[in-house]
């Protein structure tokens, strides 16, 4: 099996500028030949057929993502409608600012297959592509965001995979996300 960084991980993973909310200690290629000579904890599946996830121990000082929402940091929260890309729809984001996360005890790839990433209109040089990567402190999978599988139900000319919406998975991810967000640093 072969893993490459797609276009799209690549730019949020490690982006130009890099920031404290992104994989820190290692270049995109380092990170990508960690995941090509390193045997992962674990494999998962993910929310559908073409999507895998690869459960490694944290090889760096990567911070966790998702942050419980507690009165003493309510306050830090904020939202706007942002796109992924010039091609997509804004949507509404909310994050922390202002607080400091503790290190992730993992990184968790989130792989999808040559056959998807090509219906998407990414073509790899790979059998799996990351398209994004979870810092987590357990070794399992942080509910996907109820906003990312709307976009995922739109479909791929939306910016998402076509996959539609799991009601029982949407109402355990909002239950996460209720009492939980991502921070920005």
């Amino acid at each position: 099996m072969s893993i490459v960084l797609t276009p799209f991980a690549r730019a949020r993973l490690f982006p130009v500028q890099p920031r404290r909310n992104t994989i820190q200690d290692v270049s995109a290629e380092e990170f990508e030949t960690h995941l090509n000579t390193v045997t992962p904890q674990a494999v998962l599946d993910g929310y559908a057929p073409f999507c895998k996830l690869h459960v490694h121990r944290n090889w760096t000082s990567t911070r966790l993502l998702a942050m419980p929402i507690t009165a003493a940091n309510r306050h830090l929260l904020r939202s706007a409608y942002e796109a992924r890309t010039a091609d997509e729809l804004p949507m509404l984001v909310r994050w922390f600012e202002g607080v400091d996360p503790p290190v992730a005890d993992y990184l968790i790839a989130i792989l999808y297959s040559r056959e998807q990433l090509a219906r998407e209109g990414t073509a790899i040089d790979a059998s799996w592509g990351v398209v994004g990567c979870m810092y987590t402190a357990q070794p399992q999978e942080t509910p996907m965001a109820p906003i990312t599988m709307l976009r995922n139900a739109l479909g791929v000319e939306e910016g998402g995979s076509g996959v539609p919406i799991d009601r029982a998975a949407y109402r355990r991810a909002v239950a996460f996300w209720d009492t939980h967000a991502n921070w920005r640093g």
